[in-house]
């Protein structure tokens, strides 16, 4: 459960930098940002890893080291986008790409639903698990 809030609120903050990357394609000297989704995968690996090192992983705390694109401040993520080097840059300074927006769009909402299908499905086995021990 504590990795799949850590995904969902990586996921919801990458949302509102992709949406605001698409409201201002058109706009001069605009050059979109992001984070890395890579870095936070490696990093929430690194976290789970070390709490399965020393609790077994069943419980405790999941603890994230910060990067530079990612900081975790006791229970809030705070996301630092930073400005892709690749892309071609337009005659009035704006580095858009539709189609990348786009794909970064879907892709981050996959794993925003996968991960809430995963709490759907957890959530329901601990609702079971309730239900039976009150019977």
């Amino acid at each position: 459960m504590p990795t799949l809030e850590k995904v969902f609120l990586f996921a919801g903050q990458r949302q509102r930098i992709i949406a605001n990357n698409i409201a201002n394609i058109d706009t001069p000297g605009y050059q979109g940002r992001d984070v890395d989704p890579r870095a936070f995968q490696k990093m929430l690996g690194d976290a789970v890893e070390s709490r399965r090192s020393k609790t077994g992983g069943s419980f405790g705390d999941l603890e994230l080291d910060s990067n530079g694109q990612v900081e975790m401040r006791g229970s809030q993520m705070i996301l630092n986008p930073q400005t892709p080097t690749e892309g071609v840059l337009f005659h009035d300074r704006n580095q858009r790409d539709l189609e990348r927006l786009m794909q970064q769009l879907v892709e981050n909402a996959s794993t925003f639903r996968v991960a809430s299908d995963l709490m759907r499905q957890n959530t329901a086995q601990l609702n079971l698990a309730i239900a039976q021990r009150v019977l």
